[in-house]
């Protein structure tokens, strides 16, 4: 009887002794509790960490394609970039790969357009966008004007959201080495600043111009930029967008970039 009950304390004690290492060993992201190590062990490619605070966890769009969310601060934010060919409503986005053509778009709200970059569908990276299919005023919104081709529940941020997020990450001049992804496998040496703090895993996927230039070849810059639109318009012709790059832990936003760019999408959550 004795011995029995002996057995039973010391399993007893082993789990008390276990919870107490994993809640220990729980660590911050971007400032707030978020389990991304557990016992050192990184598990922030895990669905959903049910049972723990401010866990990752994922949310679908209308073609199927599931995407990581990290909390950042109040927000919500998507932790890939949008790859998805269909608005909402299911209505198709036109799909436009011919350099000419995507040079032909105007920087309007109404040329919708999105591609891969060189029209190669990497699953690692996103679709770029024009600023006009990433607001998504060519189909039908009933309850969330903001929601442009992100999924129900979430929409497209606006500048100042961009803004909250900078500065929750310690401002402009140190929030994207928070924000990219570490190393050097998607980035161009010296990727400076890069630990990921902020989990938003950003990896640098270029941008496709409004534009034809000389050389013919309207993409550029992958390996050393980030681009994102934000919902927020500057003029007729120009949105303001962010941009992240490799050799430097800062952040850029400005709305000199015409709309009919091509740049990635982030959604937040509303």
């Amino acid at each position: 009887m004795i011995s029995s009950l002996k057995s039973i304390l010391a399993v007893e004690l082993n789990i008390f002794l276990t919870l107490t290492v994993f809640s220990q060993n729980i660590v911050k992201i971007g400032g707030v509790d978020d389990p991304a190590r557990i016992g050192g062990v990184r598990i922030d490619s895990v669905k959903s960490l049910s049972g723990f605070p401010n866990g990752f966890t994922t949310v679908k769009d209308i073609d199927g394609n599931v995407y990581k969310t990290v909390k950042i601060g109040n927000q919500i934010w998507m932790a890939e970039d949008l790859k998805v060919t269909h608005y909402p409503n299911g209505d198709p986005i036109p799909y436009t790969p011919n350099d000419t053509i995507w040079a032909d778009l105007e920087p309007n709200n109404t040329d919708d357009a999105y591609c891969f970059y060189n029209n190669d569908n990497n699953s690692d990276y996103g679709a770029l966008y024009t600023y006009a299919a990433a607001i998504g005023d060519n189909w039908e919104r009933d309850n969330n004007p903001n929601q442009g081709i992100c999924p129900d529940g979430w929409h497209l941020p606006t500048d100042a959201e961009w803004t909250t997020l900078f500065d929750y990450l310690g401002g402009r001049s140190v929030a994207g080495g928070k924000m990219k992804e570490t190393g050097t496998y998607h980035w161009k040496s010296p990727n400076l600043g890069a630990d990921n703090s902020s989990g938003f895993s950003a990896i640098p996927g270029g941008r496709r111009l409004s534009i034809l230039p000389d050389f013919g070849e309207t993409f550029g810059q992958i390996g050393e930029y980030c681009f994102w639109w934000s919902s927020t318009e500057d003029t007729d012709v120009c949105a303001f967008q962010c941009n992240i790059y490799y050799y430097s832990e800062g952040v850029s936003s400005n709305a000199y970039y015409d709309k009919s760019n091509g740049f990635y999408v982030r959604c937040v959550k509303d």
